[in-house]
């Protein structure tokens, strides 16, 4: 079954894409099989003496994590996270981020699996850094970083990796509710509601796990973190908003370029005032040591700015997971326009959030506007 999928995704590739692009989903396709061959069992991995304790417990996590995932959040009950590989490097795939340099809005990739996208990814650090610095060259400000995991959308069985975070256990199962959340509901070329869900889903699944475990003092952690979190997200789109206007006036390109700069120097202080207030909390201290551009904070607005409307939607449900992707799949299934409309008023206070009725027809009728 996987030689006919990986079939069908280089034929897919090689007639959608330029022909400029083949090498590069050539790569794409190499580097997750070469992924996928290193993947054996977990059941078998843990029955093995020759196994090592340490990895012996953390895969026993795993598979704990995994089975929950489908028992108690409803996500998809397959043979994902139920293999391991360890890949002998630190992350599975480097992304590329890039903006134009007056500019916060990504730009995007499109792909014949995953739909459109705002990064582009890469199995091999060296081939992400060539790519980035050709953007750079070209004018573009960009940001490259390592990814942990990613999801096939169930094309294939996704294997727990040694990128994946084992030493905290509240990160383990985030990401793994994160990437099964990709399964459960997906939008082609809409990252931005794709990214929301699944950290919404995260996010209830990790306070759920550690409530199921009697894990207190570390749920207080964890919220603790996700606090703060917050803080530093709502810090970034800030600056983002800031960058917008500034790129909204009328100047030159010298003085817009250090209108530019001045908008990182006072994100650099409101920064230092913002750890400050967690007690000198160094948990973030990256965003300080790399050389700030457009595509740092484009990548936050991604990921985290329709998040409160899922939450909404799920509140709504009264936590019933299984009603709340049954309506999750509702504005899936709309045409974006009418999604964005939602997502809009989700994000208000959920008393005047709107309630999306499930029809044996997926898709509402326009009378539900």
């Amino acid at each position: 079954m996987i030689g006919v999928r990986v079939i069908f995704i280089s034929l897919a590739a090689m007639l959608l894409a330029a022909c400029g692009d083949l090498a590069y989903y050539s790569q794409c396709v190499t580097g997750h099989l070469q992924v996928m061959a290193k993947a054996r069992p977990i059941i078998q991995i843990l029955q093995d003496p020759q196994t090592p304790p340490e990895l012996h417990e953390r895969l026993t996590l795993a598979l704990e994590i995994r089975e929950f995932a489908s028992r108690e959040l409803l996500l998809p009950d397959n043979g994902s996270y139920r293999s391991y590989a360890d890949l002998e490097r630190p992350f599975v795939v480097w992304n590329v981020v890039a903006t134009p340099e007056f500019s916060v809005e990504p730009l995007t990739w499109c792909f014949p699996v995953a739909g459109c996208v705002p990064y582009r990814g890469y199995y091999r650090e060296e081939r992400a850094r060539q790519f980035a610095e050709g953007l750079k060259a070209q004018g573009y400000d960009v940001h490259l970083y390592g990814v942990s995991a990613y999801s096939t959308l169930n094309w294939f069985n996704d294997p727990v990796l040694n990128t994946f975070p084992h030493g905290n256990e509240a990160a383990l199962a985030a990401l793994i509710f994160h990437e099964l959340a990709h399964q459960q509901v997906y939008v082609k070329n809409d990252a931005s509601f794709n990214e929301a869900f699944a950290v919404a889903v995260e996010l209830e699944g990790v306070q759920r796990w550690l409530e199921s475990r009697g894990e207190a003092q570390r749920l207080e952690a964890h919220s603790h973190r996700f606090v703060r979190e917050e803080e530093l997200v709502s810090l970034l789109l800030e600056v983002r908003e800031r960058l917008q206007q500034v790129y909204a006036l009328p100047m030159d390109e010298g003085r817009m370029r250090r209108k530019k700069q001045e908008v990182f120097e006072s994100f650099r202080a409101d920064y230092q005032e913002l750890k400050a207030s967690w007690g000198g909390d160094t948990t973030f201290d990256g965003w300080l040591s790399r050389t700030l551009n457009n595509a740092h904070f484009a990548s936050a607005s991604t990921y985290r700015t329709l998040v409160p409307a899922f939450q909404n939607l799920l509140a709504q449900q009264g936590g019933d997971l299984a009603g709340f992707y049954a309506q999750a799949q509702v504005l899936a299934d709309l045409p974006h326009e009418q999604r964005q409309i939602y997502l809009a008023q989700l994000l208000e206070p959920a008393p005047s959030a709107p309630y999306l009725t499930v029809d044996a027809d997926p898709v509402p009728s326009a009378s539900q506007f």
